[in-house]
C-alpha cells in the first residue's frame, strides 16, 4: 500500500484527529524512516537496514526553520495548537533532541505561548537521562504501548533491538503520571502468522499495565493511513469504544479516535 515521508523539516500546520492544528517537526532524514521500530502500520513505511552514516539536520536548522514558519503564521494570525514531534521515524534519536525541545519551548513561548508541544514517540529511548528529562519539559509525551505479550509487541512494532514489554514498562513508570499512552489496536497476518490485540487475553492483559503504568491518560485509535502491510484490518468503532470504557472504568482518561 502507499505510505509516504515527510519531505523538510517543518511540515504543516495539518489537522490532526488527535492534536488540533499541528505543525509538525521532523528531526529526521527526508528520504527515508530512521526508527527503532519497523511497525507494520506506519504511515511512513518499513524501516530500512542502512549501513551508511545517518544524516541529520543540525539543532540550529531545526530552530532556524521553526522560527520561520512560526513568524509567516504569526503574520497570517494562524496559531497552532500544537507544535508537534513526529516525523520520518523515532524523533529522539536525534543526538541533539534535548537542546532541540529547549529551543522549541523558547520559540513557542515568544510566538504562541498558548501552543503545546507534543512528542510522539516509541518509548525505546527514554532508559537516557536526558530524553527522560526533555520529555517531562513537553506539554505532551506520548509513548506508545501496543501489546502486554512479548510475541504480539514483537510481532507488531517490530523492534529492531532485543526488548522486552516487561522492559519497556519499568521506563514507561519513570514518568509517574506524566505521560500519555498510546495504543493502536489491530488485527492482521504478517509471515504466516496472525496477530490481534484486541482479544479478551491481550486487553486484559494490557489494561493491567496501563494501571500500572498510572498515565494521566490513553490514546486509543485504528489504522487511518495506509501502510506498508497490505493485510491489516482496521477494528471497528463498537470495539475501540468498549475498550475505551474498561479504561474509563479504571479510573484513567481516555481518548478514542476511532
Amino acid at each position: 500500500m502507499a505510505t509516504f515521508l515527510f519531505n523538510d523539516i517543518i511540515f504543516g500546520p495539518v489537522k490532526s484527529r488527535r492534536l488540533g492544528v499541528s505543525l509538525g517537526v521532523n528531526l529526521l532524514p527526508e528520504d527515508y524512516k530512521y526508527c527503532t521500530y519497523n511497525c507494520l502500520y506506519c504511515e511512513c513505511g518499513w524501516t530500512l537496514d542502512s549501513k551508511t552514516k545517518v544524516k541529520l539536520h543540525t539543532s540550529k536548522d531545526i530552530q532556524q526553520a521553526l522560527e520561520q514558519q512560526l513568524i509567516q503564521m504569526k503574520a497570517k494570525g494562524k496559531a497552532p495548537d500544537n507544535i508537534t514531534f513526529a516525523g520520518n521515524g523515532e524523533p529522539t534519536l536525534h543526538p541533539d533532541f534535548a537542546s532541540i525541545i529547549d529551543d522549541t519551548i523558547a520559540l513557542r513561548n515568544h510566538y504562541f505561548p498558548k501552543a503545546l508541544i507534543s512528542v510522539l514517540s516509541n518509548a525505546t529511548q527514554i532508559h537516557k537521562p536526558k530524553i527522560i528529562a526533555a520529555l517531562n519539559k513537553v506539554d505532551q509525551n506520548i509513548l506508545k504501548l501496543d501489546s502486554a505479550i512479548d510475541d504480539t509487541y514483537s510481532l507488531i512494532n517490530q523492534p529492531k533491538t532485543s526488548m522486552t514489554v516487561s522492559t519497556l514498562v519499568q521506563r514507561l513508570k519513570v514518568f509517574k503520571d506524566n505521560l500519555s499512552i498510546q495504543t493502536l489496536f489491530i488485527r492482521g497476518n504478517y509471515q504466516g502468522k496472525h496477530f490481534d490485540n484486541t482479544t479478551e487475553e491481550e486487553v486484559s492483559k494490557w489494561l493491567n499495565l496501563i494501571k500500572e503504568i498510572n498515565p494521566k491518560n490513553v490514546m486509543i485509535y485504528p489504522i487511518a493511513r495506509d501502510t506498508p502491510l497490505a493485510d491489516l484490518e482496521k477494528i471497528e468503532s463498537s470495539t475501540l469504544q468498549a475498550i475505551g470504557k474498561r479504561v474509563k472504568d479504571a479510573g484513567i482518561k481516555v481518548y478514542i479516535y476511532d
